[in-house]
């Protein structure tokens, strides 16, 4: 990484996402996995972003008391938004293809909020990326749900896969966001968080 500052702190990184966790070794982060169950649940009336900085602070929780001094936590979470609905992880495949189904033709909003927890203070930033599907076909919906099995992603699928390649006409803002880490707005409070 840029900063050696960074290197102070023992990053730990709350999520067993591979994608989250290549990004980090992308962009020359340290870190280690440590993983603590949660229950995503989260109150009714919140909208959009505050969904997601709602769940990434929440993810952060099980570990306030236990940090040590040198100890920066990272936890994160990606909703898709779409017309004015909350799309989390699919169930099943039918669920799959409600969601599909419902944004092809048309845009949806991609938001992913990460929380930096410290001893002493927790940092949330968040990023939001518009993404339009093109009309997806039936068949090419249930392909993709079948060999796929997108039941791990917001909004039941994942833009680097076959999907997203075929069916993803435009977006405005972040790529990496969608795929689940907006690395630059990480990387960027990161050197913030190490030159305080």
């Amino acid at each position: 990484m840029h900063s050696e500052k960074v290197k102070k702190y023992r990053v730990i990184l709350a999520s067993s996402s591979p994608r989250r966790q290549e990004f980090l070794k992308k962009i020359g982060l340290e870190y280690e996995v440590r993983l603590k169950p949660v229950e995503e649940i989260y109150p009714e009336h919140l909208k959009g972003a505050e969904i997601a900085d709602f769940l990434s602070k929440l993810k952060a929780a099980p570990f306030l008391g236990e940090l040590k001094a040198n100890e920066l936590l990272i936890t994160s979470d990606t909703v898709v938004w779409h017309n004015n609905k909350f799309l989390g992880k699919p169930a099943d495949d039918n669920e799959a293809y409600l969601m599909l189904r419902s944004m092809s033709g048309d845009w949806h909003e991609v938001i992913t909020s990460v929380c930096f927890t410290r001893t002493n203070n927790q940092r949330i930033v968040n990023s939001s990326t518009q993404v339009k599907f093109t009309d997806l076909t039936d068949e090419e919906i249930w392909h993709y749900i079948k060999e796929s099995k997108p039941f791990d992603k917001a909004g039941g699928y994942g833009i680097q896969d076959w999907i997203g390649l075929i069916g993803i006409e435009e977006i405005r803002g972040s790529y990496t966001n969608v795929v689940g880490l907006p690395t630059q707005l990480v990387y960027k409070t990161l050197m913030l968080i190490a030159s305080q």
